[in-house]
């Protein structure tokens, strides 16, 4: 490349497309799923790929856990431990690496990490999910 095409191409922002193209990208939890409660065609072609999903952190279900449930709306109570809670269809596990830092369940996060598909059963907790991220952050 030249000098001049170069510096034309930054100039114009045109060099920088590739890293926005490496981005996760933003989703919602309602956009993971079909109104079949199977996965949509976008939580299929996202699957094995760094994506961000927007929702709320449910109480979790024990201290010091590197494990949390976002939802699609904010949870005042764990589900689990409250038996006449019903626990919404549309929840992500949320696996990190570190220890979480539980915030209040009123306030909205992104969360990023790797979209995986499929029946788990985490072998820590028992919780089976769906869908989850994994390797995940959040703020």
């Amino acid at each position: 490349m030249h000098r001049r095409t170069f510096l034309t191409l930054a100039a114009a922002g045109t060099l920088a497309a590739p890293r926005i193209a490496a981005a996760a990208e933003t989703i919602k939890l309602r956009e993971l799923y079909t109104k079949m409660e199977e996965f949509s065609d976008l939580a299929q072609a996202l699957a094995g790929q760094r994506v961000t999903v927007e929702g709320f952190m449910a109480p979790p279900l024990k201290a010091e856990s590197s494990f949390f449930v976002l939802t699609q709306r904010p949870m005042a109570t764990c589900p689990f431990c409250e038996s006449e809670t019903e626990w919404p269809s549309d929840i992500l596990a949320v696996y990190t690496k570190r220890v979480i830092d539980p915030t209040p369940f009123n306030v909205g996060i992104d969360t990023t990490g790797v979209l995986e598909l499929g029946t788990y059963t985490d072998p820590e907790t028992g919780f089976v999910s769906r869908v989850r991220l994994t390797d995940a952050t959040y703020s």
